[in-house]
């Protein structure tokens, strides 16, 4: 029986409530607090999009998303419905200046924490938080969770941290990763610096290279009007495979807080070595996958899955050669690859250490 956990009542509101991160991946992950214990009865989940819907809509929306995402073992049906009766929906369009806020009001509690969920588009973020703001929705005890990529460079990356900064301070801003709730991602942490035996050969004297491989069988899945803006190079690796890469290039923190965990991250990112325009045709790869089979069926190419018949230079395979240039990994590369419509799905991370100087066995023995 999971250990429960006292938790305080809360409402969260989540904005691009029907779009594929919120179906896929929020509502099964609260689902799972619910179940475990972490997400009080009285608290509420108001789903916040432009699409025309009703509670029972969204929570009809709602339903079959858990049944695909959620491991068919963890769905009880008594929770499960228990969990459903949470969730509200409002229709608004954040962007609009004469928007409604009204029903925001009847449904959110002045006196609970409240937490804006931002799982839209990046360049949402700073005029979502100003009209929260100027509906009067932000309180003392509010939040704000920003869903990666943060802006497309640095430039709109500092003017969104601007504006969100303008409503919430930088205590009550929280920028999400969820790449880092994967259990594989989390244990990283405990096999290198739990166990003696592995961080003691964690240096370029040891290891030959790094490789680190995310590959998705899916297309776009419903997905083209954002992906094809950002492409591989943004949507996976300057977020997700740069934190792996992080995780195993970085030295032991002083301790496990947020903080001193971020400043030995930020070491990596700045040990890397700047690509030079003239390296770029050698040390990447980028394509686009065309029509072809997956398990003996057909599927489209990018530009079907886009729904486009406009040429499109967007990637959707990337792989790239990078170096950490710090004492610990001087020398070793570290080979990057993702894309979609791979032969199989997979998520891992190969540490090939050096060949012995000598071998006693035989050449093939190696194969």
């Amino acid at each position: 029986m999971p250990k429960i956990i006292p938790v305080a009542i809360f409402d969260c509101v989540v904005f691009g409530a029907t779009g594929d991160l919120t179906l896929r991946k929020l509502l099964p992950a609260l689902y799972y607090r619910f179940r475990d214990g972490q997400m009080p009865a009285e608290s509420r989940v108001v789903g916040a999009a432009r699409s025309k819907l009703t509670d029972e809509d969204f929570r009809g929306r709602a339903t079959k998303a858990l049944e695909q995402h959620v491991a068919r073992a963890d769905q009880d049906p008594e929770i499960m419905h228990r969990f459903l009766a949470q969730l509200h929906y409002v229709s608004i369009d954040a962007t609009e200046p004469d928007a409604d806020w009204s029903r925001f009001r009847d449904l959110l509690d002045p006196d609970r924490i409240r937490v804006f969920y931002l799982a839209t588009s990046p360049d949402l973020y700073g005029p979502v938080c100003q009209a929260l703001a100027t509906s009067g929705l932000v309180t003392e005890q509010s939040r704000v969770v920003l869903e990666k990529p943060i802006g497309h460079d640095l430039a709109s990356a500092k003017v969104i941290i601007d504006e969100v900064g303008k409503v919430f301070t930088e205590a009550r801003t929280f920028r999400i990763d969820h790449y880092l709730g994967k259990e594989t991602v989390q244990n990283l942490m405990a096999l290198r610096f739990a166990n003696t035996i592995f961080e003691r050969l964690w240096t370029a004297d040891v290891i030959d290279h790094v490789q680190i491989t995310v590959a998705e069988t899916v297309g776009l899945e419903g997905r083209g009007g954002y992906y094809d803006k950002s492409g591989a190079m943004r949507d996976m690796v300057q977020n997700h495979m740069l934190q792996l890469l992080c995780l195993i290039a970085m030295d032991p923190p002083v301790s496990l807080d947020a903080d001193r965990v971020r400043d030995e991250k930020l070491k990596v990112l700045r040990a890397l070595k700047p690509m030079e325009p003239h390296e770029v045709a050698t040390l990447t790869v980028r394509g686009q996958y065309t029509q072809g089979a997956i398990d003996g069926k057909p599927v489209p190419g990018y530009l079907t899955d886009l729904g486009s018949d406009d040429a499109s230079g967007t990637e959707s395979f990337v792989a790239l050669k990078a170096e950490v240039r710090t004492w610990r990994w001087a020398g070793v590369p570290f080979y990057l690859r993702t894309g979609k419509r791979l032969p199989s799905k997979v998520s891992e991370i190969v540490i090939q250490f050096r060949a012995p100087p000598f071998s006693i066995f035989p050449p093939e023995a190696a194969e």
